[in-house]
């Protein structure tokens, strides 16, 4: 059973059925938020991806950034990510045409990030998730 159902803009369905959703910032006590301290959370977010679904490939959405202050401070400009951090895993049928789709499905694990706590569902998904290369991402496995 799915969490949600969403349409890529390639026309293929793929449902989430596992999702990991916590806010970017979290415990952040001291500095700002800058390109050294997203590319930790960045890191992290893959390392706990890899540990949840290690046998599924993985895919980052690339985050859009917010510059709101021009001012540099110690470790360069404030460049804010969504403040959403989410991970999940989505399922569809298999890629490959020759395999029997009764037996097969397709799988990716993907990290994006969002400004709201909504499950993606439908065309309310973020347009970029919605833009995944799920052919060229995804793997087949046996069910």
């Amino acid at each position: 059973m799915s969490l949600s159902r969403i349409v890529l803009s390639s026309g293929r369905p793929v449902e989430l059925t596992e999702i990991r959703m916590s806010s970017t910032y979290a415990g952040f006590l001291e500095g700002y938020p800058c390109k050294p301290v997203n590319e930790m959370k960045l890191r992290g977010l893959r390392r706990q991806a890899e540990q949840a679904f290690p046998s599924t490939p993985l895919h980052l959405v690339p985050p859009r950034l917010e510059y709101p202050d021009q001012t540099a401070g110690a470790f360069g400009p404030v460049e804010v990510l969504p403040s959403v951090a989410c991970t999940g895993l989505f399922r569809s049928t298999a890629v490959a045409p020759a395999l029997d789709p009764v037996l097969h499905r397709s799988a990716l694990a993907v990290i994006w990030f969002q400004s709201a706590l909504d499950v993606p569902s439908g065309e309310d998904a973020e347009p970029a998730l919605l833009d995944l290369r799920w052919d060229e991402l995804a793997q087949d496995h046996e069910l």
